[in-house]
């Protein structure tokens, strides 16, 4: 039986490739092949069709794959802008949210600090990331062709705690509502737990 992510993945996609627009590779940041689109996501090759959504061949029916789909139903040929970055609390709407937000993407970052220092460079090249722009440890990673995320990490000193802080490419609400955002930090934070914890 199909989970609810599976049903509202199947509908973004059918929706999405019944008429798609012209330019779809372009405007994801894809390459065609076939019938399919591919693309990185989330440290993973992606490929989508009006099917379903694979990451590294597997079909995904979790909410990476649902997030996935969110992201090509909102493909637009807009280029990404990297810079400014910008915080959470500072796009629109996105009050109400901040707290889960700051517990979810951040937070949960703070006891893996001292791993994610020493992992740093492999994390960098499976999001195709780079350096980053401030803080004692800081990267750039790209969760989804154009969105890019910055986390910035202090370490711990005399005076205050350990800290994490994930800030959004400039326009990344062009290519994703508000909540498919602060659900691509949350999923970018596990895998860099994950990969620093390999």
């Amino acid at each position: 039986m199909a989970t609810n992510y599976e049903k509202i993945i199947d509908e973004n996609l059918k929706g999405l490739f019944s008429q798609p627009p012209p330019d779809l590779d372009r405007s994801l940041g894809a390459k065609k092949r076939g019938e399919s689109l591919t693309f990185h996501a989330f440290g993973q090759e992606c490929c989508i069709d009006h099917e379903k959504v694979t990451l590294s061949g597997c079909q995904s029916v979790d909410p990476k794959g649902l997030i996935i789909s969110l992201y090509a139903i909102h493909a637009n040929l807009e280029q990404i802008q990297v810079e400014p970055f910008r915080a959470f609390k500072d796009l629109p709407g996105s009050m109400p949210y901040q707290g889960a937000f700051s517990a979810n993407s951040e937070r949960v970052l703070v006891p893996y600090i001292p791993l994610i220092t020493e992992k740093k460079q492999h994390i960098k090249e499976v999001f195709d990331g780079e350096d980053g722009i401030s803080g004692d440890v800081s990267f750039i990673l790209y969760p989804l062709p154009k969105i890019a995320l910055c986390y910035i990490f202090y370490l711990a000193d005399e005076e205050f705690p350990a800290s994490a802080v994930t800030l959004f490419s400039a326009n990344a609400l062009s290519f994703m509502p508000l909540d498919g955002l602060a659900d691509v930090a949350e999923y970018t934070s596990k895998e860099i737990i994950h990969l620093a914890s390999e």
